[in-house]
Order: C-alpha cells, then sequence, then structure tokens
C-alpha cells in the first residue's frame, strides 16, 4: 500500500511523535469542547450527567483507542480501519467503511468544522456573517446561501490546497494549530476560575426551562416523551464528537516514523490528556453557568464565548471583556481550523488505500510531486463543499458520529478475528485489557447506536442509507468493470 503510482512515487514517513500527536489533539480537539455543553445539559438535565456524559465517552474512546493500538503498530499502512476490515472480513466490508468515510465521516467533519470556524468569524464579527447573499434552486428546492456558509467554503478550499504541499510541512501546520487549541483551553477554563465569579451551588440544579434550541423532543430533559437512558445516549453522542478523530492517525499510519513505538505512544496518550482537558472545561462552564443559561444559548454561537463574556469587572469590565471575547473567537477560529486541517490530511488517505485495492477509481490513487494524493483531496473537498450547503452544526454531526461508531466497532471486534486467525503476527503493542476491555467497547457501542436509532431514527436512517448506497457502487468496481480495467487499476 506504499506506491500509488507507475512512477515509483510513495508516501513518505515524514511524521514523527510530536506530529503523530499534533494530528490526533489537532483533529479531536476543534469545537465539539465549546459548542456541545448547551445540547447536552438539554439531553440530561444536570451539570453532574453532562459531565459523567463527557468522562464516559472518554473512557469508551480511550477503550477503542487501546484496541486501535494493537492493530495499527501490527499493520501500520496507509488507509488504516479500511485495511484493517479488508485483512480481517473482506473487501465489502471495508469498501462500505471506506465509502461511509469518503461521502459521510470525513467530508462531514470537516464541513463541521468549517461551519465551527464561521460561527467563530460571526461572533467575532458580532452578528455580521448570518445575512443571506442568495438563493440556489436545486430540482425545486430552495436553499439561502449566508455569508458564513460562503466562508466555510472558502477556508475548506485554502486547507486543500495546504495539505497538496508535502506531508512534512502539514504536520508542521498541524503541531502549530494544536498548540493554539490547548492554549485557547487553558484560557477558557483558567479563566473561569481567575477572571469570573462562579457559584459550586450550579452544580445541584437541573435545566428549567431553557430555549434548547434545534433539540428534539424526545431526548430532552423535562419533555413528556423524555426517557433518561435516551437522553444520556444521545448526551454521549454528542459528547463522542468531541472525542471524534482519536483515530485518525491510522489513516496516516503508512506516513508515521517509526510506528511500531510512536504510534500507540500517540493514540494512548493523546486521548488520555484530552480526556482530562474536557473534564476540567465543563466543570468550568457550570462552575459560572447554571444550567438553564447553558441550554438556553443559541445554536449559532458558544458556550465557551457565554463564559468568556462573564470574565473581568470593575471600571475596565466593558473593554477587559471584549478584549477577552474577541480572544475566544480568534482562538475558536484557529481551533476549528486546526481539526480542519488534519480531517483533511487524514481522509485522503482512505480512497487513495482503497484506489490501490481496486475498489475505487484509479485516479484517486495517484500520488502527486509531492508524494500525496491531490485527486482524493478534490474530491473530499468537492463533497465538503455539498455538506457546508445541506446541514447545520448539529445535524452534520450526528450524521457523522452514528454512522462513524458503526464502523468503529466493526473494527474493534476485528482484534478478535486476527488473534484467532493471525496469532503469529508480530504485535510490537499488545490491546491493554484484552478482551475485557474489546467487549465493554462492543456492548457500549451497540447500546449507543440502539438508542440512538429508537430516539432519533431520522437521522439514523439517513446514515444508514448514506452507507448502504455504497452496494451498487461496489457492485459495478467488482462486477460489471472490464477485467483488464480493474488489472490496469491495481497495478
Amino acid at each position: 500500500m506504499e506506491s500509488g503510482s507507475k512512477s515509483g512515487i510513495t508516501l513518505v514517513r515524514g511524521l514523527g511523535l510530536v506530529a503523530a500527536v499534533s494530528i490526533i489533539i489537532g483533529n479531536v480537539i476543534g469545537t465539539g469542547v465549546f459548542l456541545k455543553a448547551r445540547v447536552m445539559t438539554c439531553n440530561v438535565g444536570s451539570p453532574g450527567w453532562v459531565l459523567a456524559a463527557w468522562i464516559a465517552a472518554g473512557v469508551l474512546s480511550l477503550a477503542g483507542a487501546l484496541t486501535y493500538a494493537e492493530l495499527t503498530a501490527m499493520k501500520p499502512a496507509a488507509g488504516g480501519e479500511y485495511v484493517f476490515l479488508r485483512d480481517a472480513y473482506g473487501r465489502l466490508s471495508s469498501f462500505l467503511f471506506g465509502w461511509m468515510q469518503m461521502f459521510v465521516a470525513k467530508p462531514g467533519s470537516q464541513a463541521a468544522a468549517a461551519v465551527a470556524f464561521a460561527i467563530g468569524l460571526n461572533d467575532f464579527l458580532g452578528g455580521g456573517l448570518k445575512p443571506e447573499l442568495f438563493t440556489l434552486d436545486i430540482f425545486g428546492y430552495q436553499m439561502g446561501v449566508t455569508l458564513a456558509q460562503v466562508v466555510a467554503l472558502m477556508v475548506i478550499l485554502i486547507f486543500t490546497t495546504l495539505n497538496c504541499a508535502t506531508v512534512v510541512i502539514s504536520g508542521r501546520i498541524a503541531t502549530f494549530l494544536t498548540g493554539i487549541k490547548i492554549a485557547l483551553i487553558v484560557f477558557v477554563a483558567g479563566g473561569a476560575f481567575l477572571w469570573a465569579t462562579g457559584d459550586f451551588s450550579h452544580f445541584s440544579m437541573v435545566e428549567a426551562g431553557g430555549v434548547c434550541e434545534k433539540v428534539d423532543a424526545a431526548v430532552r430533559y423535562g419533555s413528556p416523551s423524555y426517557s433518561f437512558f435516551g437522553g444520556f445516549a444521545a448526551a454521549m453522542l454528542g459528547a463522542l464528537w468531541g472525542y471524534d478523530g482519536w483515530n485518525n492517525l491510522t489513516f496516516v499510519a503508512g506516513e508515521v516514523e517509526n510506528p511500531n513505538r510512536n504510534i500507540p505512544l500517540a493514540i494512548i496518550g493523546s486521548t488520555v490528556v484530552i480526556i482530562l482537558l474536557y473534564a476540567v472545561t465543563n466543570f468550568a462552564y457550570f462552575y459560572v453557568l447554571d444550567p438553564t443559561a447553558i441550554a438556553s444559548i443559541s445554536e449559532s454561537s458558544s458556550v465557551g464565548k457565554a463564559l468568556v463574556s462573564t470574565f473581568f469587572g470593575g471600571n475596565l469590565k466593558e473593554f477587559a471583556t471584549g478584549t477577552a471575547v474577541a480572544v475566544f473567537a480568534t482562538g475558536l477560529m484557529l481551533s476549528s481550523l486546526g481539526t480542519l486541517h488534519t480531517s483533511i490530511l487524514s481522509g485522503s488517505r482512505v480512497p487513495y488505500a482503497m484506489a490501490n485495492d481496486g475498489l475505487m477509481f484509479r485516479s484517486l490513487g495517484r500520488l502527486s510531486i509531492t508524494g500525496v494524493p491531490i485527486r482524493a483531496l478534490i474530491l473530499q473537498m468537492l463533497l465538503g463543499f455539498a455538506l457546508v450547503l445541506t446541514g447545520s452544526f448539529d445535524t452534520l454531526t450526528d450524521y457523522v458520529i452514528f454512522a462513524s461508531w458503526i464502523f468503529y466497532a466493526a473494527v474493534t471486534s476485528s482484534i478478535f478475528v486476527y488473534r484467532r486467525k493471525f496469532p503469529d503476527l508480530a504485535r510490537p503493542y499488545k490491546a491493554w485489557g484484552y478482551p475485557v476491555v474489546p467487549v465493554i467497547f462492543l456492548l457500549v457501542a451497540g447500546w449507543l447506536l440502539v438508542n440512538t436509532m429508537v430516539n432519533s431514527p431520522t437521522r439514523s436512517f439517513v446514515g444508514l442509507g448514506l452507507i448502504i448506497l455504497g452496494l451498487p457502487v461496489y457492485y459495478y468496481l467488482t462486477k460489471m468493470r472490464p477485467t483488464a480495467e480493474v488489472a490496469e487499476e491495481q497495478e
């Protein structure tokens, strides 16, 4: 899987340990920790349960990371999860995974990150990006396009262009933007205790009468159709968006230096650090703001901004608070750009791996002179454009998480296949807690998916439908094309 070109150009192992850690933290810490506390409070009502959802989602992600670390160190090839599924369960399962990544997960993640950037810029400009510029008529469906959406499209274009450079440059950009993300979390969480007036009594309150904009009644605390388990599952899905990306290093495993050592260290260490950062940040939110205030924050703004708006006092309050809000908005924009950058970097390697297997059009498996799959990057960009124009932030993230976790569970289960069928494969790292940890991961993932289908059937079945749409494409690629063409693509 090292070459995608007859010219002999190959992927370059140019990502060291720091860059590998930066790709994970840079993709994980982006928007969720600043935007999802609102909807999670609406889902479960109390600060204690919101914190429990964040910690439970983090532990679940860590359980997956422990398993993925063994698989990735065992098979450090470009494409990551695609390769694991192909070698464990066959080409159909890996194709559907790759199809989901290409058309749902990665473009959806990038669109959500770009929309989050536009939200931050809108806050910075005092709402200046809300006006609608024009309306598109698509098969009779009227779709308004705002200035915020145009901004989101532009940042996807810019960062796709940056990722057409060498992977070494992409890794350096990821490292820089990851530093910005961590600094932003320290600013928000630390400022809550240094510059704001808080009250620990907020932790004994429950959400009562908050606006809860665009939260489904079935998973809204206090509604007649509400059930706790459904609400908690919805809150965990929100938190899992905040953790999503812990698996992204697997996609660029073929470009990591000393993969047997660096991959397990990066995956596990990064996940533990992120759990701690998220728990502290959400504790700070509820220390300063009560649950009803958090639930009433607009979908087009963020909890982080609401918290920063409370900073400082005295004669300089207006100036200092305005400065703090501006710093936060700038940091949120840079944080979302970091997520966008690393998602673009890792996501393009899936169609590259598929093309080299003959399971996608051969042009997507070609590398540029800089050793990156530029055509795969361009396809990913165009799909991201389409999703920016059709979805809101929370809708996009719900589609991505539901579809992604179907395959996270499938990949995790493959460890049992490898242990049984290939016991002699070199395993530089063995999953801690095997087989208990992978089993717990699979049980909780199954519970989350079932609860989501029960409480949010429309979004769930849209996600499933998008995956199933890959079946006729698979049939065409493997059955209908001339044998000679397939053979040519596999050379």
